[in-house]
């Protein structure tokens, strides 16, 4: 999951971290213990190399990836697999046969995928996040790591200028006054295009493919992934888009800072809360340098990272968050909710209604 910064910043960040392998490669085998079950039985790896999947968006300092390596004797190895409802899918149908160690990125709208295919072995922590992320099933194998919330972000300059009023709801969205005008991801390729079709659902219940169908014939546009949507079509991010309305999140303010005010603005009556989690896969090549690798991850290092790396919230009490995001990302207080029981009951029928309401 990525979040929102000019895009020299961003290629800065993915290029200095120098991480990301462009394919994918299987590794893993047959059934293997868990990584808990292999640290405690003394069958640890001399270093080795450790392979994290993650969606396109992942970045972290090199130095931290550095002190990982030296303090542990893994190398990390990346490999990218898109966006996480990408990766999800990768993960849950590579379950027998892995493609890495570890992954990262997997959120709560996707996590009941690849959890039902049994991609993931239980794996311990020596620290332990707030019971408010952890999923109520599967919390032994997914570890929450970071958390934001997908909402409507609209270009408040754009409005200025234009002298009219932004849009405030998901009912404004329908509203003819703002039609062809906003832009999203995908809900089947997209975790925030997936948290915004949650948002709908949790909004309007069975009635949401009506409002689907209202916001499609208001011109409403649907990107596969969140890229697609902010750096192509957001007016306040792509000097070629045409639509200031775009599917966001709350800490995206922070980062269109101008002159000690803010471009843009997070509509928190809009927003659905992701929370993003890393495990180790089951059957990996190297499963102790994976739970090492999670681990790692709730380091305070790396969760004081998190925000100006990837844009998000830390998940463990005491990382250091930026002083302008109380200023600019300010967070929901009441976001959207769907169980992820719920979602795992109704995922597959939900995405198949939407693809046939979108696609008409």
């Amino acid at each position: 999951m990525l979040h929102v910064r000019v895009r020299a910043t961003l290629v800065t960040a993915l290029t200095a971290s120098a991480l990301t392998a462009c394919s994918l490669a299987g590794g893993g085998g047959d059934e293997a213990p868990s990584a808990t079950e292999s640290a405690s039985s003394g069958a640890t790896q001399a270093g080795g190399t450790v392979v994290l999947a993650t969606h396109e968006s992942f970045a972290l300092p090199q130095k931290l990836v550095r002190d990982f390596e030296e303090e542990t004797g893994y190398s990390l190895e990346v490999r990218a697999a898109g966006d996480a409802g990408t990766l999800a899918t990768k993960l849950s149908l590579t379950a027998d046969n892995p493609i890495a160690d570890a992954a990262f990125g997997i959120d709560n709208t996707f996590a009941s995928r690849p959890l039902g295919e049994g991609a993931f072995a239980e794996v311990a922590t020596t620290t332990t996040p707030p019971e408010e992320y952890a999923l109520a099933e599967g919390g032994d194998r997914l570890v929450p790591v970071d958390s934001a919330s997908v909402c409507v972000n609209v270009d408040t300059a754009w409005f200025e200028r234009e002298g009219i009023e932004p849009p405030r709801t998901l009912a404004d969205l329908t509203d003819p006054a703002y039609a062809d005008l906003f832009v999203t991801p995908g809900a089947s390729t997209s975790s925030p295009g997936m948290a915004f079709f949650l948002a709908t659902v949790a909004e309007h219940g069975d009635g949401w493919r009506d409002y689907w169908i209202d916001l499609l014939a208001n011109g409403a546009k649907v990107v596969d992934g969140w890229e697609d949507a902010y750096y192509g079509d957001f007016t306040a991010a792509s000097e070629t888009g045409t639509r200031p309305v775009v599917v966001s999140y709350d800490s995206s303010p922070a980062f269109t800072v101008e002159g000690g005010r803010t471009t843009t603005e997070a509509l928190l009556d809009t927003c659905f809360r992701q929370v993003e989690y890393a495990g180790v896969l089951a059957g990996a090549d190297n499963p102790d340098g994976a739970a090492a690798l999670v681990d790692w991850m709730l380091s305070d290092e790396v969760q004081s990272a998190l925000p100006e790396s990837m844009y998000v919230f830390p998940v463990m009490p005491g990382a250091t968050v930026p002083d302008d995001w109380a200023r600019f990302a300010p967070q929901p207080i009441e976001p959207y909710e769907v169980s992820p029981e719920e979602i795992a009951a109704n995922r597959e029928q939900w995405l198949t209604e939407w693809t046939d309401v979108v696609s008409r």
